[in-house]
Parts: C-alpha cells; sequence; structure tokens
C-alpha cells in the first residue's frame, strides 16, 4: 500500500517546496506541479508533491491519518 501524506506549502524555490505536514516541515520536490504557491496545499509522496488538492481535502486526509495512529496506538489491529 502505498501512503501520501497532505501539506501545506509554505516557500517554493528552485523547484522544490518547503511544506508543513502536521507540523513536520520538510523539502519536497515540486517538479510535477505546475502554478504551486505558497498556501496551496499538495499530497505527498516519496519526497515529491503528487498533486494540489483542496483545504479540505488535507484536513479529511489529517483526520483519517490519525484515526489510523489511534488504531495502531490501542492496539486493536
Amino acid at each position: 500500500m502505498c501512503v501520501g501524506l497532505s501539506a501545506k506549502v509554505l516557500d517554493i524555490k528552485d523547484g522544490t517546496a518547503l511544506v508543513d505536514a502536521s507540523g513536520a516541515r520538510r523539502q519536497v520536490s515540486a517538479e510535477l506541479l505546475e502554478d504551486l504557491e505558497p498556501g496551496d496545499y499538495v499530497m505527498v509522496h516519496a519526497g515529491i508533491a503528487i498533486a494540489k488538492i483542496t483545504e479540505d481535502d488535507a484536513a479529511e486526509s489529517a483526520k483519517l491519518l490519525e484515526g489510523v495512529q489511534n488504531v495502531v496506538a490501542s492496539g486493536n489491529h
């Protein structure tokens, strides 16, 4: 299974985006996406921003990930 994380773009320079994914800041490749701007939300997989998403999509993704983390932490998996 492949998992992508939603992240907010903070800055872009030379094809690389600084993103915030649930408080963790990372540098990711932004080469695949055109017209990416700070404030946009993206789906990140393997260090690459693979798609622009909406803020609502990002919130839903974060909620689902939190649910998975809770199940794993509780040992009910």
